[in-house]
């Protein structure tokens, strides 16, 4: 079986368990004379079964073997290239394909103006229809006449054009009153790409909502879901999907967050761990160019660092990639914002100038976790940790950061200077007093022992049923823990004695015992699923619950 030119293939055997890997390796080598070397491993699938797994390597370029003799593998067997085969060819650029019967025919007029009206800032608005479209590499001469590429289907082709050529381009918007699965509202849109961005941004912006946040003399709307950012988003994945697949792209719109799932993974070698600082790589090269040309996408690939950029100044966490073999998920999460970060970031910039996406990424996680040692602010700024001094101390110059105490390596923590601006109080110091909050009393008794959580008051002895209970005037309940005098690693302990002596824990338990509110508590019961620590069940805040992974 080949997945993607890379060969996988799974031999089912009686005793493939107790074939070492070594050995199968070792035969395909001699079998094929030298000329295939593969890597072998163990995989055990769901039901307990073991088999074997061949992964043939893919090779951008053709080999030979020392005779000069050229072989390729059909999916079955090894067979000798032609000569003219064997001449390396480049990656193929489907929307550069030209469909045989497409004509002029399958272009809209009325979206062939919208796409004028995007482009009048280059001068090739200013031509004739045909001479704009060819200008563009949307028209090419094919077969004695001018014939559409399949980029220019996807901008300007009709209804008829794009069932026929590329169904896949079609976009599926899913509107979800609450976190569950089930979806209320559906749409299913199969539009020329301008036309699209148009109609999803009304489908979003009809249930979107803002808060306004006042800095000053001016005001800061921040919305749920911000439309430079989520137009940002829709045009990566319109752009830069694999139109060779036949499945469409998803956008789910959920109370707290937008999800939109592409068909193809991540192309050249990016990861969600270095996409902010790989090398630009186009899956759709003419148009990739075109969408440039017009003023909707960057030249330099700069869309990605845009939406974070906009997400962090908003008092939000970043944009959130989950990559699969063939499928890329983009959740931009807006459970909520911090008013006094936005607040914070638009004063620092009037006086600093400007802040950069790495100063907003280091902000933005010390205001979130307390504190963080200079490897997890590495993995955040996705930098090797020998290239971060240099901006940790020009953030010290600023003010902006400190060293933590000593005794915890090398981590840093928001200054007492942001700590006050922000509202929050600096680690190691005592938090201001706070009204106890009014909940119910926990029914399960609370876990022993919690890392560096104060001990309950001893509670009264319990009467016995039969007696009438008289309310006790005096007694008041414990305050809960200030979550400012606890570290992210304490409150991760904390979650994980809870998964452990209770069998699961819940965003309410997190926060009843930790003093935390909804979005701290979810912050942090994330970041464990996401390091492996636990399995998330359920959806929706009520209904969720994590177990030990």
């Amino acid at each position: 079986m080949l997945e993607g030119g890379a060969g996988r293939a799974g031999a089912r055997h009686s005793d493939a368990g107790e074939l070492h890997p070594l050995m199968v390796t070792h035969a395909i080598f001699e079998l094929s004379g030298g000329r295939l070397t593969v890597n072998v491993q163990h995989h055990r699938l769901p039901g307990g079964a073991r088999v074997l797994a061949v992964f043939v390597p893919q090779a951008p370029y053709v080999l030979a073997a020392p005779d000069g003799a050229v072989i390729a593998w059909d999916g079955a067997h090894l067979v000798p290239v032609t000569p003219a085969e064997s001449e390396p060819v480049a990656d193929q650029d489907y929307t550069a394909v030209v469909p045989p019967d497409a004509s002029l025919a399958d272009l809209d007029p009325a979206e062939v103006a919208r796409l004028r009206s995007l482009g009048r800032r280059q001068g090739a608005a200013n031509l004739p229809d045909l001479d704009f479209l060819r200008e563009l590499g949307l028209l090419v001469p094919s077969g004695g006449a001018l014939r559409p590429t399949l980029a220019g289907i996807l901008l300007a082709g009709t209804p008829a054009a794009l069932r026929a050529h590329v169904p896949q381009s079609e976009v599926c918007f899913y509107h979800h009153a609450t976190a569950d699965v089930e979806f209320q509202f559906r749409e299913d849109l199969l539009r020329p790409i301008p036309a699209l961005l148009t109609r999803l941004a009304e489908l979003i912006q009809a249930r979107n909502r803002f808060t306004p946040v006042q800095v000053g003399l001016f005001r800061i709307e921040v919305w749920d879901q911000d439309e430079a950012v989520y137009r940002e988003a829709l045009l990566n994945a319109l752009t830069h999907r694999d139109y060779t697949l036949r499945d469409v792209v998803h956008v789910h719109h959920y109370p707290d967050r937008l999800e939109i799932m592409n068909p193809g993974g991540l192309t050249g070698g990016i990861t969600p761990g270095n996409i902010l600082r790989h090398q630009p790589k186009r899956r759709n090269p003419l148009l990739a160019e075109v969408l440039a040309r017009l003023g909707l996408v960057e030249r330099a690939g700069v869309g990605v660092d845009k939406m974070f950029s906009l997400m962090l100044r908003h008092g939000k966490e970043p944009p959130e990639f989950l990559t699969y073999p063939d499928a890329v998920t983009l959740s931009l999460h807006s459970p909520g914002f911090d008013a006094e970060f936005v607040r914070f970031v638009a004063r620092k910039q009037e006086e600093m100038q400007t802040l950069s996406l790495d100063m907003l990424i280091v902000l933005s996680l010390l205001a979130r976790e307390g504190e963080a040692t200079r490897a997890h602010l590495a993995r955040a700024l996705q930098l090797p940790e020998d290239r971060t001094p240099r901006l940790l101390r020009s953030m010290e110059e600023h003010g902006l950061i400190a060293r933590a105490a000593p005794g915890r390596g090398i981590a840093y923590q928001l200054t007492a200077e942001v700590c006050a601006a922000l509202g929050k109080t600096p680690l190691g110091q005592p938090g201001p007093a706070q009204p106890a909050p009014v909940q119910p009393v926990p029914a399960q008794p609370p876990v022993s022992p919690l890392p560096a959580v104060p001990a309950p008051d001893p509670a009264p002895t319990a009467r016995p049923r039969s007696a009438k209970a008289t309310p006790d005037k005096t007694r008041r309940p414990a305050p809960a823990p200030d979550p400012s005098a606890l570290t992210t690693a304490e409150i991760r302990a904390v979650a994980l004695t809870l998964a452990r002596e209770r069998g699961q824990v819940r965003n309410a338990e997190l926060r009843e015992t930790c003093g935390l509110k909804t979005q701290q508590a979810w912050r942090v019961l994330r970041r464990l699923v996401q390091d492996g620590l636990l399995v998330k069940r359920g959806n929706g805040t009520r209904d969720a619950y994590y177990e030990l992974g």
